[in-house]
């Protein structure tokens, strides 16, 4: 199939714009799986620049099959991005690049052999498609899920910005290719398709730019606050009174109430008890405490309630999963996980440790 000129014009403009952002993500935050994912990111998307086609399939180069396929896979990152820009611990797992791997493979055989017969293609095409949106939707579930826990304010906005535009745009375009009939009404379709993509994606590396990088790609050791060294540093010199006032009611909650074992308990809920809006308490707990994530807050004192109960010898013959649901946890593996991000050890080695200084 030939492209317009302006169509040309306009993939060119987009290609050149999403390697612009891919290096200086990976210049300014290489070292970060977030600001990776990113790169990735809007590297596959250049070959979704290249490779996408609306209407019928015409016979494709022989260069078109594997830079489809990487388009097609490009939906796994974006859906782990979303997940990576929320969560600072979050770590790339060794069935991620099979899952990858797995959807990349299936687009490469749909359009080498399936879409290859008139009578397959419109299925493989609409195959294709409906595996781009499953992501798209799981992206935006985890985008929805995680939100009102990210206490970074710049974070949020530009979080909600990146998944809703390409997302809106995934799914626009996936609802193209599988409706879209040939002629000159696909021709029409692939231009404005372009224009969309170039304001999308110079919409979004503008806003990146214009954000503080280390709100979006701080690493996890950038939590710099523990429930433990939070609750010895709680006066801040340069904080007004009513922050130093909320800061107070805050810690008490959750050293003499112990909040944080309530199930459910979010931070609207805790603004809520606080009788202060919910910006102004995700604005402490972050400028203040220096926390980026709710529920690492929460997790923290949680752990360090655990820890002086798996350290103290009157309760040593308490199972682990009693003092995990005790301090707030709702089953062992998010414990356990939690516990070792930040001690380096397992409960059960922390308590054996703990009875050999003892001497026990």
């Amino acid at each position: 199939m030939l492209h317009s000129v302006p169509d040309i014009a306009l993939r060119a403009g987009t290609t050149a714009l999403l390697m612009l952002l891919a290096a200086s993500v990976l210049r300014d935050y290489g070292g970060v799986v977030a600001a990776r994912l990113t790169a990735a990111f809007a590297l596959g998307a250049v070959t979704h620049v290249v490779t996408y086609v609306i209407g019928p399939p015409a016979p494709l180069p022989h260069w078109h099959p594997p830079l489809l396929a990487l388009s097609t896979g490009n939906v796994v990152v974006f859906w782990l991005l979303t997940r990576a820009l929320f969560d600072d611990a979050f770590e790339l797992r060794w069935w991620h690049a099979l899952l990858w791997a797995a959807v990349t493979a299936f687009s490469f055989v749909n359009c080498t052999w399936i879409a290859t017969s008139a009578s397959n293609a419109r299925i493989a095409i609409i195959a294709g498609n409906l595996l781009s949106l499953g992501f798209i939707i799981l992206a935006v579930g985890q985008t929805i899920a995680s939100w009102s826990a990210d206490l970074v304010e710049g974070r949020r906005r530009l979080r909600v910005f990146i998944v809703s535009s390409a997302a809106l745009y995934g799914g626009m375009n996936a609802v193209l290719q599988i409706s879209m009939p040939g002629g000159e009404a696909a021709d029409i379709a692939n231009t404005v398709n372009a224009l969309v993509l170039a304001c999308i994606v110079a919409a979004i590396t503008w806003s990146m730019m214009r954000v503080d990088g280390a709100d979006l790609f701080r690493a996890p050791s950038g939590i710099i606050a523990t429930a433990d060294a939070a609750s010895q540093s709680i006066i801040v010199e340069d904080s007004p009174a009513a922050d130093k006032k909320l800061l107070d009611a805050l810690m008490r909650l959750m050293a003499e109430e112990r909040i944080y074992r309530h199930e459910g308990m979010t931070i609207g809920s805790l603004a809520t008890k606080l009788r202060v809006p919910e910006y102004k308490l995700r604005r402490l707990i972050n400028q203040k405490l220096g926390y980026r994530n709710f529920n690492v807050f929460l997790n923290d004192h949680r752990i360090e309630e655990a820890k002086a109960a798996l350290a103290d010898p009157s309760q040593a013959e308490v199972p682990v999963i009693t003092i995990a649901m005790d301090a707030g946890f709702q089953s062992l593996g998010p414990f356990n996980r939690a516990f070792k991000a930040t001690t380096g050890v397992t409960p059960t080695e922390y308590r054996r440790r703990n009875e050999v200084r003892a001497g026990v």
